[in-house]
């Protein structure tokens, strides 16, 4: 914050501190409580909507300021919440469901907002002003190249669901469940470029490290629940 800052920009800033906080501490309910249950969806519904707040009011700050690299982030994190809530009232893809029109354009968007972010990483690095190394003598934005492909992965996954349905009944768990910790690893993203940018500014590790972690996390996780899954099917087969 800035003491020049319009009495505006300090009221959004301030919601959009509250509304991090209110996601970064109801994630981790929603994320150990039983899946399915009253709290899981509860606190669950909770984190979405804090993250739809933070989502706008990044937006909407990165904007005015201007800090382009913001606004598009803002746009491929939100989206890992979106599809994965939106994803609860898509289970019957599977047998022939159809997505909604503005779930086709908020995948569409976050394709090509992504593809920008992705390119300005090579073209404009000192535009995205964080996590700038040299390459063969070249200056890149590591960041901004690492998350736009992940917002191209994230909305082109989408993209080949409405267009292919998936023959899997189970394919929204994984989906949901992926949704949600890509979201948190966004949010702890956004909590480590404020506390440990103050030390160690923008530094391309400052921003990466909770993907870093994250992915494998994402993965183990997918890996358990399926052949939890698998093991079931198979027992209520015998």
């Amino acid at each position: 914050m800035h003491p020049h800052w319009a009495t505006w920009l300090r009221v959004l800033l301030a919601i959009h501190i509250a509304c991090g906080f209110t996601g970064f501490v109801c994630a981790p309910v929603a994320l150990i409580s039983a899946k399915g249950g009253r709290t899981h969806r509860r606190w669950g519904k909770i984190y979405f909507w804090a993250m739809t707040g933070v989502a706008i009011t990044a937006l909407i700050l990165s904007l005015a300021l201007p800090i382009f690299f913001l606004a598009m982030v803002a746009v491929f994190s939100f989206y890992s919440a979106y599809s994965a809530y939106r994803i609860l009232y898509l289970k019957d893809l599977y047998k022939g469901g159809r997505p909604k029109p503005y779930d086709w354009a908020a995948a569409i968007i976050t394709v090509l907002s992504s593809t920008l972010l992705f390119l300005m990483g090579f073209l404009a690095p000192h535009l995205m002003r964080v996590g700038v190394i040299q390459v063969a003598g070249h200056p890149i934005s590591i960041v901004s190249i690492v998350f736009g492909f992940i917002g191209i992965q994230s909305g082109a996954r989408s993209i080949k669901r409405f267009l292919s349905p998936p023959v899997d009944r189970t394919f929204w768990w994984f989906d949901h469940l992926q949704g949600m910790i890509a979201s948190y690893i966004a949010a702890m993203t956004a909590f480590s470029a404020v506390n440990l940018g103050r030390w160690f500014g923008a530094a391309w590790w400052v921003w990466l490290w909770p993907t870093i972690l994250g992915v494998p996390a994402i993965a183990l996780w997918t890996t358990y629940y399926k052949k939890k899954f698998a093991r079931a099917r198979q027992k209520s087969a015998a």
